[in-house]
Protein backbone atom coordinates (compact mmCIF):
# COMPACT_ATOMS: atom_id res chain seq x y z
CA UNK A 1 0.00 0.00 0.00
CA UNK A 2 2.60 2.62 1.02
CA UNK A 3 4.60 1.69 -2.37
CA UNK A 4 1.44 2.41 -4.37
CA UNK A 5 0.95 5.28 -2.08
CA UNK A 6 4.55 6.61 -3.21
CA UNK A 7 3.79 5.95 -7.06
CA UNK A 8 0.41 8.09 -7.05
CA UNK A 9 2.47 10.86 -4.81
CA UNK A 10 5.44 10.86 -7.62
CA UNK A 11 3.27 10.62 -10.63
CA UNK A 12 1.00 13.48 -9.36
CA UNK A 13 4.27 15.42 -8.33
CA UNK A 14 5.89 14.96 -11.97
CA UNK A 15 2.22 15.71 -13.55
CA UNK A 16 2.06 19.08 -11.90
CA UNK A 17 5.52 19.61 -12.21
CA UNK A 18 4.84 19.29 -16.41
CA UNK A 19 1.96 21.25 -16.22
CA UNK A 20 3.69 24.13 -14.42
CA UNK A 21 6.75 23.97 -17.17
CA UNK A 22 3.83 24.33 -19.63
CA UNK A 23 2.79 27.79 -18.26
CA UNK A 24 6.24 28.75 -18.10
CA UNK A 25 6.85 31.96 -20.38
CA UNK A 26 10.04 30.24 -22.03
CA UNK A 27 11.05 26.86 -23.27
CA UNK A 28 13.05 24.70 -21.52
CA UNK A 29 15.51 22.43 -23.47
CA UNK A 30 17.55 19.96 -21.95
CA UNK A 31 21.08 20.43 -22.95
CA UNK A 32 23.23 17.91 -20.96
CA UNK A 33 23.95 16.75 -17.52
CA UNK A 34 26.88 17.18 -14.81
CA UNK A 35 27.72 14.89 -10.98
CA UNK A 36 26.67 18.10 -8.87
CA UNK A 37 27.64 21.25 -10.95
CA UNK A 38 27.97 24.21 -9.41
CA UNK A 39 28.80 27.19 -11.99
CA UNK A 40 29.42 28.03 -15.85
CA UNK A 41 30.78 31.20 -17.41
CA UNK A 42 31.40 31.68 -21.08
CA UNK A 43 34.15 31.58 -23.48
CA UNK A 44 34.44 34.02 -26.33
CA UNK A 45 33.93 31.72 -28.94
CA UNK A 46 30.35 30.65 -27.14
CA UNK A 47 31.90 27.75 -25.34
CA UNK A 48 31.27 27.12 -22.05
CA UNK A 49 33.31 26.40 -18.62
CA UNK A 50 31.25 24.47 -16.19
CA UNK A 51 32.09 23.33 -12.55
CA UNK A 52 31.30 20.33 -11.07
CA UNK A 53 31.62 20.15 -7.16
CA UNK A 54 33.85 16.96 -6.92
CA UNK A 55 36.46 18.87 -8.77
CA UNK A 56 36.48 18.48 -12.58
CA UNK A 57 35.99 21.58 -14.98
CA UNK A 58 34.46 20.84 -18.39
CA UNK A 59 35.12 23.10 -21.49
CA UNK A 60 30.60 22.48 -23.03
CA UNK A 61 29.51 23.54 -26.33
CA UNK A 62 26.28 24.81 -26.88
CA UNK A 63 25.15 21.62 -28.28
CA UNK A 64 26.41 19.57 -25.19
CA UNK A 65 29.33 18.31 -26.12
CA UNK A 66 31.53 17.43 -23.23
CA UNK A 67 35.08 17.44 -22.95
CA UNK A 68 37.17 15.81 -21.17
CA UNK A 69 37.90 17.30 -17.78
CA UNK A 70 40.16 19.81 -17.58
CA UNK A 71 43.68 18.48 -16.22
CA UNK A 72 46.17 19.74 -13.33
CA UNK A 73 43.30 21.37 -11.33
CA UNK A 74 44.16 22.07 -7.88
CA UNK A 75 43.12 19.68 -5.44
CA UNK A 76 39.75 20.55 -3.85
CA UNK A 77 38.18 19.40 -0.37
CA UNK A 78 35.17 17.96 -1.32
CA UNK A 79 32.09 17.30 1.02
CA UNK A 80 29.27 18.77 3.01
CA UNK A 81 29.13 21.99 0.69
CA UNK A 82 32.25 22.03 0.02
CA UNK A 83 34.57 21.16 -2.79
CA UNK A 84 34.88 23.34 -6.74
CA UNK A 85 33.05 26.35 -6.65
CA UNK A 86 32.95 29.74 -9.32
CA UNK A 87 34.76 30.16 -12.44
CA UNK A 88 34.90 33.50 -14.42
CA UNK A 89 37.30 34.95 -16.69
CA UNK A 90 39.86 37.43 -16.55
CA UNK A 91 38.25 40.73 -18.74
CA UNK A 92 40.89 40.35 -20.90
CA UNK A 93 41.07 36.56 -21.21
CA UNK A 94 41.31 36.55 -25.01
CA UNK A 95 45.04 37.45 -24.80
CA UNK A 96 46.06 36.27 -21.08
CA UNK A 97 43.99 33.05 -21.12
CA UNK A 98 43.04 33.40 -17.52
CA UNK A 99 40.75 32.02 -15.70
CA UNK A 100 39.78 32.41 -12.25
CA UNK A 101 38.34 29.20 -9.82
CA UNK A 102 37.20 29.28 -6.51
CA UNK A 103 37.56 26.01 -4.02
CA UNK A 104 38.11 24.80 -0.78
CA UNK A 105 41.43 23.53 0.58
CA UNK A 106 41.76 21.63 3.75
CA UNK A 107 44.16 22.88 6.53
CA UNK A 108 45.80 22.21 9.61
CA UNK A 109 43.88 19.49 11.78
CA UNK A 110 40.32 19.31 10.60
CA UNK A 111 39.85 23.19 9.57
CA UNK A 112 39.17 24.52 6.01
CA UNK A 113 38.52 27.45 4.36
CA UNK A 114 37.49 28.68 0.51
CA UNK A 115 40.36 29.92 -1.29
CA UNK A 116 40.63 31.79 -5.23
CA UNK A 117 43.49 30.66 -7.99
CA UNK A 118 44.05 32.42 -10.96
CA UNK A 119 45.39 29.90 -14.19
CA UNK A 120 46.43 29.88 -17.74
CA UNK A 121 43.89 27.62 -19.46
CA UNK A 122 45.75 26.14 -22.41
CA UNK A 123 43.39 24.61 -24.73
CA UNK A 124 43.99 21.42 -26.29
CA UNK A 125 41.87 18.58 -28.96
CA UNK A 126 40.98 16.48 -25.75
CA UNK A 127 39.75 19.62 -23.43
CA UNK A 128 42.68 21.79 -21.81
CA UNK A 129 45.51 22.30 -18.68
CA UNK A 130 45.93 24.95 -16.27
CA UNK A 131 49.21 25.98 -15.88
CA UNK A 132 50.68 29.04 -13.62
CA UNK A 133 48.22 28.29 -11.07
CA UNK A 134 48.10 31.03 -8.35
CA UNK A 135 46.40 31.66 -5.32
CA UNK A 136 45.57 34.87 -4.52
CA UNK A 137 42.95 35.03 -2.00
CA UNK A 138 42.29 32.95 1.12
CA UNK A 139 39.35 32.89 3.46
CA UNK A 140 41.05 33.44 7.33
CA UNK A 141 41.32 32.03 9.21
CA UNK A 142 40.51 28.26 8.56
CA UNK A 143 38.12 26.55 10.65
CA UNK A 144 36.40 22.91 11.34
CA UNK A 145 33.01 22.48 9.21
CA UNK A 146 31.99 22.11 5.56
CA UNK A 147 29.51 25.05 5.17
CA UNK A 148 28.90 28.23 3.91
CA UNK A 149 31.51 29.16 2.43
CA UNK A 150 30.35 31.17 -0.36
CA UNK A 151 32.93 31.95 -2.51
CA UNK A 152 31.06 33.69 -5.62
CA UNK A 153 33.30 34.93 -7.65
CA UNK A 154 32.98 38.39 -10.00
CA UNK A 155 34.62 41.21 -12.26
CA UNK A 156 33.25 44.54 -12.57
CA UNK A 157 33.95 46.99 -15.34
CA UNK A 158 36.76 48.30 -13.93
CA UNK A 159 38.84 44.97 -13.94
CA UNK A 160 38.27 44.52 -9.91
CA UNK A 161 37.49 40.68 -8.52
CA UNK A 162 34.59 40.50 -6.15
CA UNK A 163 34.31 37.52 -4.01
CA UNK A 164 31.09 36.50 -1.71
CA UNK A 165 32.74 34.83 1.27
CA UNK A 166 30.18 33.17 4.13
CA UNK A 167 30.04 32.61 8.21
CA UNK A 168 30.95 29.44 7.97
CA UNK A 169 28.27 28.65 10.28
CA UNK A 170 30.10 30.27 13.01
CA UNK A 171 27.89 33.61 13.16
CA UNK A 172 30.13 35.70 14.91
CA UNK A 173 33.63 36.08 12.32
CA UNK A 174 30.75 38.05 10.72
CA UNK A 175 30.98 41.44 12.29
CA UNK A 176 34.93 40.70 13.51
CA UNK A 177 37.47 42.25 11.49
CA UNK A 178 40.24 40.28 12.11
CA UNK A 179 38.63 37.68 9.60
CA UNK A 180 37.35 37.64 5.86
CA UNK A 181 34.63 35.61 6.94
CA UNK A 182 31.01 36.69 6.36
CA UNK A 183 32.35 39.66 4.13
CA UNK A 184 31.90 40.93 0.75
CA UNK A 185 35.22 41.38 -0.02
CA UNK A 186 37.20 43.65 -3.19
CA UNK A 187 40.51 42.55 -4.73
CA UNK A 188 42.76 43.76 -7.93
CA UNK A 189 42.97 40.80 -10.77
CA UNK A 190 46.32 39.23 -8.86
CA UNK A 191 44.91 39.15 -5.31
CA UNK A 192 46.21 42.82 -3.54
CA UNK A 193 44.03 45.21 -2.01
CA UNK A 194 43.40 48.15 -4.00
CA UNK A 195 44.15 51.55 -1.87
CA UNK A 196 40.56 52.88 -2.24
CA UNK A 197 39.01 49.88 -0.40
CA UNK A 198 37.10 51.76 2.99
CA UNK A 199 39.49 50.09 5.14
CA UNK A 200 42.72 49.96 4.25
CA UNK A 201 43.67 52.50 6.78
CA UNK A 202 41.88 50.22 9.64
CA UNK A 203 45.05 49.52 11.15
CA UNK A 204 46.80 52.69 11.69
CA UNK A 205 42.75 54.15 13.41
CA UNK A 206 43.02 51.45 15.53
CA UNK A 207 46.82 50.32 17.02
CA UNK A 208 45.22 47.50 18.67
CA UNK A 209 44.14 45.31 15.71
CA UNK A 210 46.33 43.42 13.81
CA UNK A 211 46.57 41.65 10.28
CA UNK A 212 46.17 44.63 7.71
CA UNK A 213 45.65 42.70 4.82
CA UNK A 214 42.62 41.23 5.96
CA UNK A 215 41.00 44.79 6.88
CA UNK A 216 42.01 46.12 3.65
CA UNK A 217 39.70 43.35 1.35
CA UNK A 218 36.70 43.83 3.25
CA UNK A 219 34.38 45.88 1.48
CA UNK A 220 31.51 45.16 3.35
CA UNK A 221 30.55 42.79 6.70
CA UNK A 222 27.89 41.00 8.75
CA UNK A 223 27.09 38.42 5.74
CA UNK A 224 25.52 35.06 6.47
CA UNK A 225 26.09 32.66 3.39
CA UNK A 226 26.35 34.91 -0.11
CA UNK A 227 25.75 33.24 -2.65
CA UNK A 228 24.97 35.61 -5.54
CA UNK A 229 26.24 38.44 -6.33
CA UNK A 230 25.78 40.85 -9.67
CA UNK A 231 26.34 43.91 -10.75
CA UNK A 232 23.03 45.77 -12.25
CA UNK A 233 23.04 48.09 -15.26
CA UNK A 234 24.38 51.23 -13.44
CA UNK A 235 27.45 49.04 -12.29
CA UNK A 236 25.60 48.87 -8.42
CA UNK A 237 26.30 45.59 -6.51
CA UNK A 238 24.16 43.32 -5.19
CA UNK A 239 23.99 40.47 -3.32
CA UNK A 240 21.85 37.51 -2.07
CA UNK A 241 22.11 34.94 1.09
CA UNK A 242 20.75 32.60 2.89
CA UNK A 243 19.13 33.60 6.52
CA UNK A 244 18.88 31.41 8.96
CA UNK A 245 15.26 29.71 9.48
CA UNK A 246 13.60 32.32 7.62
CA UNK A 247 15.28 35.32 6.48
CA UNK A 248 17.02 35.40 2.81
CA UNK A 249 18.21 38.40 1.86
CA UNK A 250 19.07 40.53 -1.04
CA UNK A 251 21.24 43.58 -0.25
CA UNK A 252 22.33 46.64 -2.52
CA UNK A 253 25.86 46.31 -1.13
CA UNK A 254 27.39 49.73 -0.31
CA UNK A 255 30.85 51.07 0.37
CA UNK A 256 31.89 49.67 3.72
CA UNK A 257 28.11 48.80 4.84
CA UNK A 258 26.81 46.52 8.06
CA UNK A 259 24.10 44.57 7.40
CA UNK A 260 24.21 43.15 10.55
CA UNK A 261 24.41 39.31 11.10
CA UNK A 262 24.17 37.62 13.36
CA UNK A 263 23.11 40.64 15.25
CA UNK A 264 19.88 41.02 13.09
CA UNK A 265 18.27 38.84 10.97
CA UNK A 266 15.06 38.43 9.56
CA UNK A 267 15.00 34.70 10.31
CA UNK A 268 15.70 32.84 13.35
CA UNK A 269 18.33 30.26 14.84
CA UNK A 270 17.09 26.80 13.76
CA UNK A 271 16.70 25.40 17.02
CA UNK A 272 13.75 28.41 17.53
CA UNK A 273 16.08 31.29 19.38
CA UNK A 274 14.91 34.57 18.07
CA UNK A 275 17.37 36.84 16.34
CA UNK A 276 16.25 40.60 16.35
CA UNK A 277 14.95 41.75 13.11
CA UNK A 278 16.92 44.51 11.09
CA UNK A 279 13.89 47.12 12.36
CA UNK A 280 15.64 46.58 16.20
CA UNK A 281 18.91 48.06 14.91
CA UNK A 282 18.79 51.25 12.84
CA UNK A 283 22.71 51.37 12.73
CA UNK A 284 22.63 48.56 10.45
CA UNK A 285 21.85 48.27 6.73
CA UNK A 286 18.29 46.45 6.24
CA UNK A 287 17.89 44.12 3.09
CA UNK A 288 16.17 45.16 0.12
CA UNK A 289 13.97 42.12 0.01
CA UNK A 290 13.81 39.58 2.40
CA UNK A 291 12.07 35.80 2.17
CA UNK A 292 10.06 33.98 4.53
CA UNK A 293 9.32 30.79 3.11
CA UNK A 294 12.88 31.05 2.09
CA UNK A 295 13.81 30.54 -1.43
CA UNK A 296 17.59 29.43 -0.92
CA UNK A 297 19.32 31.40 -3.15
CA UNK A 298 22.06 29.59 -5.03
CA UNK A 299 23.09 32.28 -7.13
CA UNK A 300 22.59 35.60 -8.89
CA UNK A 301 22.55 37.72 -12.15
CA UNK A 302 21.00 40.64 -13.41
CA UNK A 303 20.33 40.90 -17.22
CA UNK A 304 21.02 42.12 -19.88
CA UNK A 305 19.51 41.03 -23.01
CA UNK A 306 17.39 41.51 -25.67
CA UNK A 307 16.03 38.01 -26.00
CA UNK A 308 13.47 38.88 -22.91
CA UNK A 309 13.04 42.88 -23.30
CA UNK A 310 10.89 42.84 -20.29
CA UNK A 311 13.19 41.25 -18.26
CA UNK A 312 16.15 43.74 -18.95
CA UNK A 313 17.66 44.97 -15.94
CA UNK A 314 15.78 42.64 -13.98
CA UNK A 315 17.46 40.34 -10.83
CA UNK A 316 17.48 36.56 -11.81
CA UNK A 317 17.91 34.50 -8.69
CA UNK A 318 18.38 30.17 -8.57
CA UNK A 319 16.16 28.71 -5.96
CA UNK A 320 17.14 25.47 -4.14
CA UNK A 321 14.73 24.72 -2.00
CA UNK A 322 12.31 26.70 -3.61
CA UNK A 323 12.90 24.66 -7.20
CA UNK A 324 12.61 28.16 -8.78
CA UNK A 325 14.36 31.28 -10.71
CA UNK A 326 13.09 34.26 -9.29
CA UNK A 327 12.87 37.24 -10.96
CA UNK A 328 13.62 40.29 -9.06
CA UNK A 329 12.60 44.57 -10.52
CA UNK A 330 15.71 46.36 -9.02
CA UNK A 331 14.82 49.98 -9.33
CA UNK A 332 17.43 52.31 -7.65
CA UNK A 333 18.15 51.21 -4.24
CA UNK A 334 14.94 49.50 -4.26
CA UNK A 335 13.61 46.01 -5.39
CA UNK A 336 10.74 43.67 -5.06
CA UNK A 337 10.18 40.10 -6.45
CA UNK A 338 7.99 40.60 -9.55
CA UNK A 339 7.70 36.85 -10.61
CA UNK A 340 8.33 33.15 -9.86
CA UNK A 341 9.12 30.27 -11.97
CA UNK A 342 8.91 26.94 -11.05
CA UNK A 343 11.77 24.68 -12.50
CA UNK A 344 11.01 21.26 -10.27
CA UNK A 345 14.46 20.65 -9.64
CA UNK A 346 16.73 23.01 -7.43
CA UNK A 347 18.44 25.37 -9.10
CA UNK A 348 21.97 26.44 -8.61
CA UNK A 349 23.41 28.82 -11.18
CA UNK A 350 21.84 30.88 -13.76
CA UNK A 351 23.87 32.79 -16.55
CA UNK A 352 23.36 34.88 -19.40
CA UNK A 353 24.00 33.17 -23.35
CA UNK A 354 25.68 35.50 -26.18
CA UNK A 355 22.92 35.57 -27.26
CA UNK A 356 20.32 36.30 -24.16
CA UNK A 357 18.97 33.08 -23.63
CA UNK A 358 19.45 31.62 -20.00
CA UNK A 359 21.50 28.86 -19.34
CA UNK A 360 20.81 27.32 -16.20
CA UNK A 361 22.17 24.35 -13.71
CA UNK A 362 20.38 22.21 -11.65
CA UNK A 363 21.79 20.81 -8.45
CA UNK A 364 21.63 17.11 -8.29
CA UNK A 365 24.35 14.75 -7.83
CA UNK A 366 25.13 10.76 -8.65
CA UNK A 367 22.53 8.91 -10.78
CA UNK A 368 20.16 11.49 -10.98
CA UNK A 369 22.68 14.47 -12.29
CA UNK A 370 22.00 18.36 -12.60
CA UNK A 371 20.63 18.99 -16.34
CA UNK A 372 22.03 21.98 -18.24
CA UNK A 373 19.05 23.48 -19.55
CA UNK A 374 18.79 26.00 -22.09
CA UNK A 375 16.24 28.56 -21.81
CA UNK A 376 14.23 30.38 -24.56
CA UNK A 377 11.29 32.64 -24.94
CA UNK A 378 8.07 30.84 -26.11
CA UNK A 379 6.90 31.43 -29.58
Amino acid sequence: MMQKLLTITLCLFFSVAAQAQSDLPFEVEPITAFDEPWALAFLPDGRMLVTEKKGNLFVVTMDGKKSRPIQRLPDVDYGGQGGLGDVALHPDFATNKLIFLSYVESGKGDTRGAVVARAVLNFTERGGTLSDTEVIWRQYPKLVGRGHYGHRILFDDDGYLWISSGDRQKFTPAQDMQSNVGKILRLNDDGSIPEDNPFVNYLSDNPLADDEGVYGEIWSLGHRNPLGIALDLEGQLWEIEMGPAGGDELNRIVRGGNYGYPVVSNGDHYDGREIPDHETRPEFLEPAVWWTPVISPGDLIVYRGELFPDWRGDALAAGLSSQAIVRIELDGDTAREVERYPMGARIRSVAEGPDGALWVLEDERGESQGRLLKLTPRD
